[in-house]
């Protein structure tokens, strides 16, 4: 497996020690370096900003809101960077949830499978350059139908450094991942375990398997995001985990629609997942976190020392996933690159 460097979204602000840890990723052979947003800083900007200090490593957007941006100005922004970073950029969308759709961006959520498999193809139409884009779908038209009546089919005025730039897609679901499988060139996963990597298998060999895909298994990427704390005792290195997992199966997504706590049900914890959305949604965050088990956090993640990290890498080396996505100070992804070789 490969390894790459996610820098994640902002908090209250740019996360301290960013460039140097970038640069030390470079330095240390890493694959890749991506970017995140959510409802604060975007993804392209620091990646713009802070991949102008790589000259090697590949630059992705884990992940770029759909909802954010047309599909052109994502295909703008997509053609701008590649040419900028000499073809190194790989543009990773995720559809988010209604929370965030509708709440920050005011547009609407329903049918996002559908909205996805639109917006991948305007993308790419964009990128390739071959005529001017036309698209006459149910979410999203070019020229706009019941506007003025002037708008006029564009071809782009800046020509593609690549006929096609990499699309990776974000997905949790197995519909959404059997998606990514069939129109697009990687997936993003979060929150994957080797334990579930028979029920991924399925989802992406029902995409591979459908007229027109792209890629089969063997030239598709997996990046997935996996948190990798070295420490000599488990149980501390859990708790660094605890409280991420707490928001996320907790309080990233309202109560009757919230896609990671999907995850970890399916993966055998769905009591455990009920229990810690029921606390955090009513403010006892340290309960929630406190209700986390261990063993679910050794499923997604590789924590403790060395030896047992090693020794559970094995088993990710035999699923789907093709790149390990790491976080964490230049120190830390030295320990780290150090451990998993």
């Amino acid at each position: 497996m490969k390894l790459g460097y996610h820098i994640g979204y902002w908090s209250s602000g740019p996360p301290e020690g960013a460039l140097d840890a970038i640069r030390t990723a470079e330095e240390l052979g890493f694959d890749s370096v991506w970017t995140a947003e959510g409802y604060g800083s975007d993804a392209l900007t620091p990646l713009a900003w802070w991949g102008a200090a790589t000259s090697r490593v590949k630059l992705g957007t884990n992940i770029i809101q759909m909802s954010a941006r047309t599909p052109t100005a994502t295909a703008m922004a997509a053609m701008t960077l590649d040419h900028l970073s000499g073809g190194r950029f790989i543009l990773g969308l995720g559809a988010s949830g209604p929370q965030v759709v509708e709440g920050w961006y005011g547009q609407p959520y329903p049918r996002p499978l559908a909205r996805t498999r639109e917006y991948v193809e305007i993308v790419r139409r964009v990128v390739a350059r071959q005529e001017p884009v036309t698209f006459d779908g149910e979410q999203y038209q070019l020229p706009l139908k019941n506007g003025t009546g002037l708008g006029k089919p564009l071809k782009s005025t800046v020509h593609p450094l690549r006929p096609e730039i990499p699309i990776y897609l974000a997905a949790e679901g197995p519909k959404n991942v059997a998606l990514a499988a069939e129109i697009c060139d990687g997936w993003l996963p979060l929150f994957f375990s080797p334990k579930s990597d028979p029920f991924y298998r399925e989802a992406l060999a029902e995409g591979f398997a459908r007229p027109g895909a792209r890629h089969t298994q063997a030239d598709f990427e997996v990046a997935a995001s996996v948190p990798v704390i070295v420490h000599d005792d488990v149980e501390t290195a859990a708790g660094f985990i605890k409280p991420s997992l707490a928001l996320y199966i907790g309080g990233m997504g309202a109560k009757q629609v919230n896609f990671h706590k999907d995850v970890f049900a399916r993966l055998g914890y769905a009591d455990v997942a009920e229990k810690v959305q029921e606390l955090y949604l009513a403010g006892r965050k340290a309960e929630a976190t406190a209700a986390i088990p261990t063993s679910l956090v050794e499923d997604t993640s590789l924590i403790g020392p060395p030896e047992k990290i090693r020794a559970e890498l094995a088993a990710w080396e035999e699923t789907v996933v093709t790149t390990l996505l790491l976080r964490g100070d230049a120190g830390t992804l030295r320990r780290i690159a150090e451990v998993v070789g």
